[in-house]
């Protein structure tokens, strides 16, 4: 673990309201915190710096503040009050489906004390084989193991008898062969010991947690009374909350930690539905992880409550311990139901959840990378820790779980290292680029309106779920940051109805609303993501599994759900490179258009040849108009991207290659491979800017020409008098609006 780390309860907070931070100490000093406002997060010395101001009445007195653990890996609790204390004897059946044999002793349900001697554990052993351990008291427990091995990624049914004259048959074997046949026998040398506890465990021990999917585990418990209890937990039920459900007489239901992966194929999944909620019987199953986690479950250290006239901006809370340092960020817009400027920053929140501890693959597989990136960061003295040293935390949703399966699901309550102020994406040690991305980069879009007097209010996507239209109608332009990837239906739905209300969108990123994803409405901070068809994508969902737990909708790209990213902004991700930028080509046109006064101030042909993000403003992942998927026929393309060396390498994104030879639009695939500026005007005066490249707003600071661009639409945009009217699809007029 690092020596200081924290996370925050929340990552957007108003005034008036109270935030709480959640730190953990390893270096045994005391540990002393102050609120700070952020205007720069880029530790390049070359570049603006990371840039702090004290907040009046925000600094803590220093404190004691303990080392606490990372409990991870996923499983599923269930209180069987005096059932377990009484047992003289068992039974137990389940479908099992594991994912990561060899590894570790795994359990698939227990309720055993090894210290003590008492309860029973079940476990795939590391051979492969399941054993059953029992405990006899004073310390000692005996194992049993079935005789068959399992296989990885193949349906099994266990089986389990425990008689109260100690007899005992047990069996793990392929679905289609019977228990009868297949099962041993033994027997228990000595009494079972009655065991105190009353909660029982599916996928977890004090020591091991079981990687792959459980489904419909049965219990029959015999009591020394002689009664019978039966248990029959049907995890179809309560898909997209944290409770299973027993179907049972007693009705014992449990709880999940660490949220599992649901709406998962299970054993009798027929392929005839991909749905959960048309056919759930077939998706009676629970993915358990050794590494999911969704709740660090820290205790508060610090808690403040911020000021009522505490000022929109993005903050952070600055901790130090000995010589250790953290920063955990924050944003705070306005008041609810109020606007106190004109243009408002929409922070993409849920990317950076995504993205939160994304350890990149260079880090694994090349060493000279990797060092380069810790030289800079002391260097540049830097954040220091990559999320490629410190799994601990949970990575992002752009890796595997140690079984291989995708990361499906986030949370912002656990520290996410990369979105820290000085944080480094990509180590550029003799250039002047800071290779940052997601909340530094974004920060230069603040940096750069400060520069040039122009107040914004901040807003996060959290506030734009939940608040919708309502909360943009107060703007006259709301702003992207560079990346904002991830939204789901709500986000999407307010975007569009401000756009097309009159509303000034500047879309300053690329690959943006891209991908659809679902929130957690009994968790809050928790993510989820279904990588189904198509998408450049870290991983590929499960054949079956494309349907969220979460909402119970399909998944994946925004595109195949029928809104491709060019129907809201104009363009939509056409290609990806490595971190390397171009510059924009005007078009011949453009001075002449309707969009030509964008231009003024601006005498060459080319713009944004320079940039601290990958070097230029046109990079690394870049968005192209395409009318056929909903860019408007009256769009003006002002200037479009060039000089994207093949080394990079770049490639299309895979919908849009039919075939090796053959692209869905119908172009030569480097035709496809550029970034678009584009224009257009919406109903009601509304109109959009965007420009179609992650790395645009690290040009702001250090380019001119990318500079006055923008600087010349955001004030026509911000003006009263402005109008935008949507010209005719036939015979459009080449005059400049007024």
């Amino acid at each position: 673990m690092i020596p200081l780390a924290g996370y925050a309860d929340r990552l957007s907070v108003r005034p008036g309201e109270t935030i709480q931070f959640h730190v953990s100490n390893v270096t045994g000093a005391l540990v002393s915190a102050r609120v700070v406002r952020v205007h720069s997060a880029d530790a390049n010395p070359n570049g603006p710096g990371v840039k702090t101001e004290p907040i009046s009445g925000a600094t803590f007195a220093a404190k004691a503040v303990a080392n606490h653990p990372v409990d991870r890996g996923s499983f599923a609790v269930v209180d069987l009050g005096g059932h377990l204390a009484a047992l003289v004897g068992f039974s137990f059946s389940a479908n099992i489906w594991p994912t990561r044999l060899g590894h570790a002793p795994q359990p698939i349900i227990s309720w055993l004390d090894p210290k003590a001697g008492t309860g029973i554990a079940l476990e795939v052993g590391t051979d492969g084989c399941v054993h059953l351990i029992v405990g006899i008291g004073r310390g000692k427990t005996v194992s049993f193991a079935s005789r068959h091995r399992l296989a990885e990624r193949a349906w099994a049914s266990v089986y389990c008898d425990l008689k109260s004259s100690g007899t005992i048959r047990l069996d793990a074997a392929p679905l289609a062969i019977s228990h009868a046949d297949t099962a041993d026998t033994f027997q228990l040398p000595e009494t079972l010991a009655p065991t105190a506890d009353t909660k029982l465990c599916f996928g977890a021990t004090p020591y091991g947690s079981f990687n792959g999917k459980i489904e419909r585990p049965t219990l029959d418990t015999v009591a020394s009374n002689g009664g019978k209890a039966r248990f029959a937990w049907d995890f179809s039920k309560a898909m997209s909350s944290p409770r299973i459900v027993d179907t049972g007489p007693e009705g014992c239901h449990g709880i999940l930690v660490n949220q599992p992966t649901r709406a998962v194929t299970g054993s009798n999944w027929t392929g005839r539905e991909m749905c959960w909620r048309h056919a759930p019987e077939q998706y009676g199953a629970i993915h358990f992880h050794d590494d999911d986690i969704d709740d660090c479950k820290w205790p508060a250290a610090f808690t403040w409550r911020l000021p009522d006239d505490l000022a929109t901006g993005c903050y952070a809370l600055l901790l130090e311990a000995g010589d250790a340092r953290e920063n955990i960020p924050f944003f705070v817009p306005p008041p609810k139901g109020k606007a106190t400027a004109d243009v408002a920053v929409l922070f993409s929140t849920y990317t950076y959840t995504v993205y939160g501890n994304h350890a990149r693959p260079e880090w694994q597989r090349d060493p000279a990378w990797k060092q380069a990136w810790i030289d800079q960061a002391k260097a540049w003295n830097a954040y220091p820790h990559n999320p490629g040293q410190h799994p601990e935390y949970g990575l992002s949703t752009y890796n595997f779980h140690t079984d291989g399966s995708g990361i499906g699901h986030a949370s912002w309550r656990r520290p996410m290292l990369n979105t820290r102020l000085g944080y480094i994406t990509y180590p550029y040690p003799e250039i002047r680029a800071s290779g940052l991305r997601h909340y530094p980069a974004d920060m230069h879009l603040v940096t750069w309106l400060a520069d040039k007097g122009i107040a914004c209010d901040i807003i996060t996507d959290e506030e734009l779920d939940r608040e919708g239209l309502d909360l943009l109608k107060r703007y006259r332009v709301v702003m992207t940051g560079s990346h904002p990837e991830y939204h789901t239906p709500a986000m999407l739905d307010a975007l569009e109805s401000y756009r097309d209300g009159g509303g000034r969108l500047m879309y300053l990123g690329g690959n943006g609303f891209y991908w659809k994803i679902a929130l957690n409405p009994e968790q809050p901070g928790a993510v989820e993501i279904r990588r189904a068809e198509g998408g450049i994508r870290a991983w590929a969902a499960e054949t079956g599994e494309y349907y969220n737990q979460f909402d119970g909708e399909y998944g994946g790209l925004w595109r195949r759900n029928g809104r491709p990213p060019q129907k809201l902004a104009g363009v939509g991700f056409t290609a990806q490179g490595n971190f390397v930028g171009s510059h924009y080509r005007l078009k011949a046109e453009a001075r002449t258009s309707r969009a030509g006064w964008m231009l003024e101030g601006i005498a060459g042909e080319t713009v944004g040849g320079t940039g601290l993000c990958g070097h230029g403003a046109a990079g690394f992942e870049l968005d192209r108009a395409d009318k056929r998927l909903g860019t408007p026929a009256h769009a003006i393309i002002l200037a479009s991207s060039e000089g994207h060396k093949p080394e990079a390498p770049w490639v299309l994104v895979p919908e849009e290659q039919l075939t090796h030879i053959v692209t869905w639009a119908g172009e030569p695939a480097e035709k496809l491979i550029r970034a678009d500026i584009v224009f257009f005007e919406a109903p009601n005066n509304g109109t959009v800017f965007a420009t179609g490249s992650i790395t645009y707003c690290g040009s702001l600071l250090i380019d001119p020409d990318i500079s006055r661009l923008t600087e010349n639409v955001v004030r026509r945009f911000m003006s009263r008098e402005a109008r935008f009217d949507m010209p005719s699809i036939v015979g459009l007029p080449t005059r400049t609006v007024s």
